[in-house]
């Protein structure tokens, strides 16, 4: 019976947090109010205080467990290459999933500088893992521009991504992605506002983890390393 009670509090307890995971990473980069934003951080942070005290064995993940939450991996796209390119050019690869734009000025260059980090430390379980970067800026973004980009941070497991607006709509939404491009300026420049959450897929294409930009490098090497040697 208490054997029950505890599986059930646990599974209440991980619907809570990935509700407000989801809900706090489809709010757009830097258009939480702030306290608003000191909420979500309390009441993940309490989330997480009550996971710790009710597990008696260390959780085999660091970041979200997302698995039987989201979609399996679906897309066709332009790659940075200028081909097409779909889920199925990356079978048998832990693929992880960025949605950003080249001229994004502080998120989006900091977590790709990030994730190359990631791969570096994995060493060798590098080898099959793909790191797509999904433009929300198509009219900019074209793929000569976005292979200049990607190649800057890793261009041994980055991928540029870019295509239609409707193609980049239907992809975001499948995902949860919020962006919106913001008021052209005097000279005609603009920026994108977007959510900043990494979606990691399995060898499978299944979707079994969502990182944050400011989760720690040790928590993506633990996690995409375990995902590899399931591969």
């Amino acid at each position: 019976m208490r054997h029950y009670a505890g599986r059930r509090m646990k599974a209440l307890r991980n619907r809570l947090y990935f509700s407000i995971l989801i809900f706090a990473t489809a709010m757009p980069h830097q258009s939480m109010p702030p306290f608003f934003d000191r909420c979500v951080r309390l009441v993940v942070g309490a989330t997480l205080s009550v996971s710790l005290a009710a597990c008696h064995h260390e959780e085999p993940w660091k970041l979200t467990d997302v698995q039987g939450h989201l979609p399996d991996l679906d897309f066709a796209l332009t790659s940075d290459a200028g081909k097409q390119i779909s889920q199925a050019n990356l079978a048998g690869d832990v693929t992880l999933v960025y949605f950003g734009y080249t001229h994004c000025p502080d998120v989006c260059p900091e977590t790709l500088a990030k994730l190359a980090q990631v791969t570096h430390q994995l060493g060798g379980a590098a080898q099959h893992v793909k790191v797509l970067f999904v433009s929300v800026d198509p009219a900019r973004d074209t793929p000569a521009v976005m292979h200049a980009y990607v190649d800057a941070f890793d261009a041994k497991h980055d991928v540029g991504l870019t295509g239609s607006d409707s193609a980049i709509k239907a992809l975001a939404q499948r995902y949860r992605v919020a962006y919106q491009a913001d008021k052209p300026r005097a000279n005609g420049g603009y920026e994108v506002t977007h959510s900043s959450a990494i979606y990691i897929f399995d060898a499978k294409g299944h979707a079994r983890l969502i990182g944050a930009d400011d989760d720690p490098v040790d928590a993506f090497v633990h996690d995409l390393r375990q995902l590899a040697d399931e591969t």
